[in-house]
């Protein structure tokens, strides 16, 4: 664990202020949650099979790291579980200095609702811990990122903020370079913009798409959403993962990897009992790339459930998933929709990178480190099918969309 001497340290860090890209989609907050549930996005990313199967992070710990405190996280947590009929939560605080945070801000409250409500969404038996730095500060962020990869057990980092780049950013980026640990950040909500610690190339950055609906509420498929940063970092190096799938950044870190769905108007469900920045609670609908990252954090745990050795940093693994005919069994490789001067193009791109899971596949693959031919993923895809095909929500409709929008 690594602590800061103020003394030896520049003003221009020191006055650096982390910020959460989480949106609230407009309107008055609901006795009843009104945007998607968990079981819907398990639906459309085909995580259904793998949490039937048993792959629910079970044994596994995954460490948010937040600013500031919530007093309300874990009754929050428990209200939205009972809500949709999910396990109990198994939720651990820490405060990253030891002592409580002296602020209680409301826009970090609500980022702390999406991440461990998202994260416990999609890995129920996942144990999280929410591990609270004394402030928004960049460097108590990093000193709370430290201590949550510290944490005996945890295998997966969640970071749902971010600092615009920085010239010197790099001599930052050892923070996320620990043995059996994947870190997973947001890409920020100004679209085509990139941000730190997302631009790290040690950091799985997570950008954001909307979903598709009829005008019945059938799921249809995913665009590029708006929002979603990403673009080729001002100065971090193209790391080798990248070289083949990443083109015109002029050899420099491209963002994000991969993505999902960010958009607030077809955000998620979230339940609040501090109040937001707008100062309700209650249900409320929620997009941003805060969003995106925590889930991908969640899939990532249920990935190294299965793995004998769990995942370190996963770039090289997600990006040899998306080779040749591999990639549209992995992923839904978006080709709709723009952010700032980017769009989506067949393959990786700077709105969506790679693209957004097909879990069932996905994490199948990235646990095969143990037993490689051992492929049970068509099983479990065609016995959950009828089923799956029959809500409404279309979640092979999606992968057919993708496919011909590629042609």
């Amino acid at each position: 664990m690594s602590s800061f001497d103020p003394q030896n340290i520049p003003q221009e860090v020191l006055d650096l202020i982390a910020k959460p890209p989480n949106r609230i989609k407009p309107g008055a907050t609901s006795s009843v949650p009104e945007g998607i549930s968990p079981q819907q996005i398990r639906r459309i990313y085909e995580i259904e099979p793998l949490i039937r199967s048993g792959i629910t992070g079970k044994g596994q710990s995954v460490a948010i790291v937040v600013a500031n405190h919530n007093p309300t996280a874990q009754y929050d947590l428990e209200v939205f579980s009972n809500q949709f009929g999910l396990p109990r939560p198994n939720l651990n605080v820490i405060f990253a200095t030891g002592t409580q945070p002296p602020t209680i801000d409301p826009e970090w409250t609500f980022e702390t609702a999406i991440d461990t409500q998202w994260v416990h969404a999609l890995a129920p038996d996942a144990t999280i811990y929410l591990v609270e730095a004394a402030s928004a500060h960049f460097l108590d962020l990093l000193f709370a990122v430290d201590v949550a990869s510290n944490i005996p057990g945890v295998r997966v980092v969640s970071m749902s903020w971010f600092i615009p780049e920085v010239s010197f950013e790099g001599i930052f980026d050892f923070h996320f370079q620990h043995p059996g640990i994947v870190y997973v950040a947001a890409s920020g909500d100004s679209g085509g913009l990139t941000v730190y610690p997302s631009a790290s190339p040690f950091v799985l950055s997570v950008g954001g798409t909307s979903l598709v609906f009829n005008s019945k509420g059938k799921f249809l498929g995913e665009t590029g959403w708006s929002g979603s940063g990403g673009g080729p970092s001002q100065f971090e190096p193209e790391p080798n993962y990248q070289i083949g799938f990443v083109p015109g950044t002029g050899g420099t870190r491209g963002t994000p990897d991969v993505s999902l769905n960010a958009d607030p108007a077809t955000g998620v469900s979230v339940f609040t009992s501090s109040p937001t920045p707008a100062g309700v609670t209650g249900w409320l609908t929620a997009g941003g790339t805060s969003v995106s990252a925590p889930c991908w954090a969640a899939i990532i745990a249920l990935a190294d459930q299965i793995r004998k050795v769990p995942l370190t940093d996963g770039h090289q693994e997600l990006y040899n998933l998306a080779k040749g005919s591999q990639y549209a069994r992995n992923y839904n490789d978006i080709t709709v929709g723009t952010a700032g001067s980017f769009s989506c193009i067949p393959g990786w791109d700077f709105v969506t990178g790679l693209g957004t899971p097909r879990a069932n596949h996905l994490v199948r693959a990235l646990g095969r480190d143990h037993d490689p031919d051992n492929d049970e993923s068509e099983d479990f895809e065609e016995s959950s099918s009828e089923d799956e095909s029959s809500s409404d929500h279309g979640h092979h409709q999606h992968h057919n969309r993708d496919e011909s929008s590629s042609d």
